[in-house]
């Protein structure tokens, strides 16, 4: 059986904690480990194999944490650009024997109660192997309004049914026979490709012109022409709701897809007072808080119920109960064309991170690491110089035909329009400090000559 694990969704509801280059799946939440991490460990345990379909600038998030895990085995189809779940399932599914079991998962749930989940995953499995398309369908603990519900008799699926209102919730879980919809699924390669050719022949036939034109191996990467072509629809709505072949397995498995902070609120841990535990908050008479700082330290005074969130740029206070409006807030930034819903001050790459220390117009400063054996690519910049301090490490530097190595407390300068290179060709990581000086410091200009990541 093979894990297809979608690592798309930007987590909006959780920022700032989460960003567009740094979803929820990947932040470490859980004692150091990220839910991306655990979902792979998990489904490890029934598994033969894992296959990680994932945006091209999350790839190596993915990479970096399965390095981690020492799981280094695993299969990459990079999409340029997310048309959502039924392409990205099809595409991975046309690369595998049809007769294999795929098991599909977001990267971005919870699942505490694994014994139930290895049992219902068997179960899922008998019924996938005589050609059922099957979904999980999570027992209702409360009326939720935020979720999509499942109808059933017995195994037999009656009807899908979108987000209610909250008496229609109440009555839902007051019938018995409804269910959360997990958005997981097992099912046959072949199985789920046939029905996706009957129902929605369009992202078939696109996914297949798609896959044809990438090259075979353990990256595939989709042109971005071709992932445009591609009609951009969920695998609820192309296949599920549609398929006669449907079948659902009611699951108690302590699931949460951690979709607000309320949600993650329940599931960390808390100290006497009900606030969750946090080495960087004192608090003085203050109840039921959800506390997250990683840089600053916050001080409370007689509050209650409220969720606070530090993430070094930005700070989020809201009311418990609130925490779904924080994708409203993300849109607001969306359209200031803030930076602040996209990248943290802290930029993960291929090579390393990046932190901003200060942005001001005219210059900027950045610390710099830079793992051993990366390298950035060769590059060059129109609007900017560069000055670079070594702090730790070896640095070898290419400025235009010279190259050498930089060593702690020592620099180099960039002029504008130079090509360059920084490497690490030691054993422990190359810190610097960059400071950037022209009238323009953003992150897109940069002219790539050479990369060794295959980015643009």
């Amino acid at each position: 059986m093979t894990n297809i694990i979608l690592c798309g969704g930007n987590g909006t509801r959780l920022w700032p904690i989460s960003r567009t280059l740094m979803p929820k799946q990947f932040v470490k939440l859980f004692n150091d480990t990220s839910l991306f991490q655990l979902t792979v460990e998990r489904n490890a345990k029934v598994c033969d194999s894992q296959f990680i379909v994932s945006n091209q600038d999350q790839y190596f998030l993915a990479l970096d944490q399965l390095e981690a895990l020492n799981k280094t085995n695993n299969t990459y189809l990079l999409e340029p650009v997310g048309r959502n779940t039924a392409p990205a399932i099809a595409l991975a599914c046309m690369t595998l024997n049809p007769e294999e079991l795929v098991l599909v998962t977001p990267s971005d749930h919870l699942i505490k109660d694994e014994k139930a989940y290895e049992e219902v995953i068997r179960k899922a499995s008998e019924l996938a192997k005589e050609d059922s398309l099957v979904t999980f369908g999570i027992t209702p603990d409360f009326a939720e309004t935020g979720f999509g519900y499942i109808e059933a008799d017995g195994f037999d699926v009656k009807a899908f049914h979108e987000k209610p209102d909250l008496k229609t919730a109440q009555a839902y879980v007051n019938a018995g026979n409804y269910y959360w919809n997990s958005g997981m699924f097992l099912f046959k390669a072949g199985t789920f490709l046939e029905e996706l050719q009957k129902l929605a022949p369009e992202i078939y036939e696109a996914s297949q012109k798609a896959l044809k034109n990438t090259k075979s191996g353990d990256m595939i990467r989709i042109m971005l022409e071709d992932m445009m072509n591609i009609p951009e629809d969920s695998i609820d709505y192309a296949v599920m709701e549609k398929s006669q072949k449907v079948k659902v397995i009611p699951s108690d498995i302590g699931w949460s897809d951690l979709g607000s902070f309320d949600a993650l609120y329940d599931e960390m841990p808390h100290d006497e007072n009900g606030n969750t535990i946090n080495e960087n908050h004192i608090g003085i008479n203050s109840k039921n808080n959800l506390i997250y700082a990683k840089n600053k330290m916050i001080a409370t005074v007689d509050i209650e119920d409220l969720i606070i969130v530090e993430s070094g740029d930005a700070l989020l206070v809201s009311k418990k109960g609130s925490s779904q409006k924080v994708k409203e807030i993300v849109a607001k930034l969306h359209s200031l064309n803030s930076e602040l819903h996209h990248i943290h001050q802290t930029a993960h790459r291929p090579w390393g991170t990046y932190t901003v220390l200060e942005d001001t117009p005219g210059y900027k400063i950045k610390r710099i690491v830079v793992k051993p054996g990366k390298r950035l690519s060769l590059q060059k910049h129109f609007h900017r110089n560069e000055h670079w301090i070594v702090v730790s490490g070896t640095a070898t530097v290419t400025v235009g035909d010279e190259t050498k190595l930089i060593r702690p407390n020592e620099s180099t300068y960039i002029k504008m329009g130079e090509v360059h290179r920084l490497s690490n060709e030691g054993k422990i990581p190359v810190v610097l400090i960059e400071a950037q000086v022209g009238e323009y410091t953003g992150e897109d200009d940069i002219i790539r000559l050479d990369d060794d990541y295959k980015r643009m």
